[in-house]
């Protein structure tokens, strides 16, 4: 079970985030994965495993459709539905093929505030297929809130998260 830092008012707040929590999730995820082949469930329920577990305002997928990014299954408020290849952290990881860490996304050039609050992300490339399928995207209310530790975990549970995309 995962353990979390407690307020001075005794409320939880984010888990502690470390390798076994991670580890944790990744078996998790591959029991889930178990047996199902419907990409749609298994990102759902990946994307809700990741919210719950990590803490974060926002954990989602996008996938490419016709060169661009196109919402999927999700996890926290409502979100932009379409991203442009090249545009905004998303559309950065789609087009340079590269994990994308921004500690303050209000300094990120072309940022795209799908919500306000959100001021530290993570966006991981997923392949499938013998190229970029989509990203898996997870986003925090606290500044620079992705330790060196979160972005390797994000990392290896989105190549667990590729074994279930379609070709």
């Amino acid at each position: 079970m995962s353990e979390y830092h407690e307020t001075s008012m005794g409320s939880k707040t984010s888990p502690v985030r470390n390798e076994a929590l991670y580890e944790e999730i990744g078996r998790e995820l591959s029991s889930l994965f178990d047996g199902e082949h419907d990409w749609i469930a298994n990102l759902a329920n990946a994307a809700a495993v990741l919210y719950e577990r990590l803490g974060y305002s926002w954990v989602g997928f996008y996938r490419v459709e016709s060169g661009a990014l196109v919402l999927g299954p999700f996890q926290g408020s409502t979100a932009c539905v379409r991203m442009a290849r090249g545009k905004g952290v998303c559309g950065t990881a789609y087009d340079t093929d590269t994990v994308q860490v921004v500690p303050d996304v209000h300094a990120f050039p072309g940022h795209i505030a799908c919500d306000a609050r959100s001021n530290s992300e993570v966006v991981v490339p997923l392949h499938a297929g013998g190229g970029v399928w989509g990203v898996l995207d997870v986003d925090s209310h606290l500044p620079n809130d992705f330790s060196p530790t979160d972005v390797a975990g994000l990392k290896s549970l989105a190549k667990l998260i590729e074994g279930v995309l379609p070709g």
